[in-house]
Parts: structure tokens; sequence; C-alpha cells
């Protein structure tokens, strides 16, 4: 049966290639004429040409890591049920599927333009620094998060090199993304620590696990959020000071994540079906709403009332004089 081939692909986790977004969004903010393009039919067909090339390249690190993840997942009480683990896979006929996506992935993102190639290469590559010996970094406590939650910024380069190849995005912004990335894997890791509620059983599963606990976990996403904060608070006052009027939001969004993580058996385990969390979708949804909407909105009087000189970028509209 070809199901099993295609679940190991892992199509359900394609969303999460919407993190490209803030890159692509950016782009406008940064080069205002594109916008007058998008009525052209030419600049949306680039756009998803790179978000399939994306989510290609990302469904043959999604099956090298169903593979090697296979004899450990035989210790979760649900992944254990997979395709692989499950013995409803060959295993040659799976390693051939990773080499095959990877390469028409790479194949599709040479067609953009060679920067977002070389994002697209470095996030197969972080792929393998994350499952394969003898780095597998999913094993190591911290850098198991850091490595995995990375791909957040390169979604951001892909996003972002998808419209041009001139421009290099913020660096400020891009190491935020990283951390929201860590605070986001950080909870997902304590939720299933305190789901398997055994601390053996969790390190027959996870081996980071042998050096986590609640506590520790906890400490990081602390660490991981303030180091988040940080960093964006240097991209708002850098470039655009309008976007602080959207931290109240962004705190609360990380606030009701945190409630999500506390939840029995909380659906942040499984990223990929968040989205039946609606409470917490509308309120992502609201927050890039105001945060984009910021994005491209001037408010002189801010930057007289904290004393910051204001950016050279032309906004689409100005509030106030």
């Amino acid at each position: 049966m070809i199901i099993p081939y295609i679940s190991i692909a892992r199509p359900d986790h394609w969303f999460k290639n919407v993190f490209m977004l803030l890159g692509t969004v950016l782009v406008f903010f940064y080069k205002p004429e594109l916008i007058g393009q998008l009525n052209q039919p030419t600049i949306w067909l680039s756009i998803a040409w790179a978000f399939a090339a994306t989510c290609i390249v990302a469904s043959s690190n999604y099956v090298i890591n169903e593979i090697l993840d296979a004899p450990t997942d035989l210790a979760h009480p649900k992944k254990k049920f997979r395709p692989i683990p499950s013995g409803k896979v060959k295993l040659p006929i799976a390693y051939a599927e990773w080499i095959a996506l990877g390469a028409l992935g790479l194949w599709m993102a040479w067609q953009v333009n060679v920067w977002f190639f070389a994002s697209a290469a470095w996030l197969l590559v972080m792929g393998l620094i994350y499952n394969i010996p003898p780095v597998r970094s999913k094993e190591l406590p911290y850098l198991d998060v850091l490595s995995e939650s990375v791909n957040n910024p390169i979604r951001l380069l892909l996003g972002w090199f998808a419209l041009t190849d001139a421009l290099i995005p913020p660096i400020s912004l891009m190491i935020a993304y990283w951390m929201a990335g860590a605070f986001f894997m950080a909870a997902k890791r304590w939720a299933e620590y305190k789901s398997i509620n055994d601390p053996e059983a969790a390190a027959a599963y996870r081996r980071s696990f042998k050096w986590y606990n609640l506590d520790r976990l906890m400490v990081s996403m602390f660490f991981y959020s303030i180091t988040c904060a940080l960093f964006l608070g240097v991209f708002i006052v850098r470039y655009h000071l309008e976007l602080i009027l959207s931290m109240p939001f962004i705190a609360g969004f990380f606030a009701m994540y945190l409630h999500v993580t506390f939840l029995p058996d909380s659906p942040v385990q499984a990223p990929e079906h968040l989205y039946k969390q609606k409470g917490l979708m509308i309120y992502l949804i609201i927050c890039a709403v105001v945060f984009f909407g910021l994005m491209f909105t001037n408010i002189p009087a801010m930057y007289e009332l904290f004393n910051v000189e204001q950016t050279t970028i032309s906004p689409l509209w100005t509030i106030g004089k």
C-alpha cells in the first residue's frame, strides 16, 4: 500500500511552513514596490512554487526521522503505531523515498534562486544533524530543542528568498524567530514528558529525557521566551517602533500557548493538530493581523515619545502627522 509511504512524509506537517509567511511579508515591507505586483499571477506562482519546494525538502527530513526513530518509537504508547514500527513500511523503499524527496526538493529550490537553494539545503542538512548518528542532536539535552527550532529562521529565509535575492533579513528578527520556535519545542517536550509520566519509559523513548525533568524544561521555556522578547525588541526599536503595540498580543499568545501546554494529554505534543484548538488559532490570527498591520503603519508620535529616530522605509499609510 502506498498510504504508509505517504504518511511517513507527513504531509499533515506541511502547515508548519506557513512560518515562511513572515519572510515573504518582510520583503514587501522592505521593497514596497512589489506590492503593486500582487495583481500579477507570476508572483503568486513564485510563492506557491517556493512553498511546495520547502514542503518536499521538509518531507525528506520527516522520512529519515521516521526511519531512525522507529526503534525508540516502540517505547512510546502512541508512536509505536506509526507505519515503520508497526511494520507497514519496507525500509529500503523508505530510504529511497528519503533520497528522492530530498533531490526533488533541492531541484525545485534551484529553480527559484541560489539563496533560496542554499536555505533549502540548510533545512535539509539540519534534518541530517537532528536525526543521523553520530551527532543525532535530538538525543542531546537543549541541543535537541535548539537544532530543531532553528528551522524557524530557515523558513523565514525561504519565505524571504522566494521573492528576492538581493537583501538579507534582519538578524535580530531571525534570532527572535529561532527562540520562539525553541519555546514551542520545549513546551512539546514538557508535555511529552508529563504525558509519559514515567522517567524510565521517557528515557527509553527519547535519550534526552534522561537529563530532562519538568522543572528543567520549564526553566528552559522561560529562557527561550525572554530571549525571544529581547531580540524582538531590538528589531522593533531598530526597524519599526510601531510594532511595540503588538507586544501585548504576542505576550498573550505565549501565555495562551503555555495554558494549552498544561492541559491533560496536551495537544502541543502534536503541533500539526493544533489547528483544532480554535481559540488558540483565532488568537494567533489576531496576533498576525495586528503585527502585519502595524508593520505597514506609521505613527510619528511614538518616535517622539520614545526618542527614537524614525525609519526611512515608507509605510502604506500614516496615522497622524
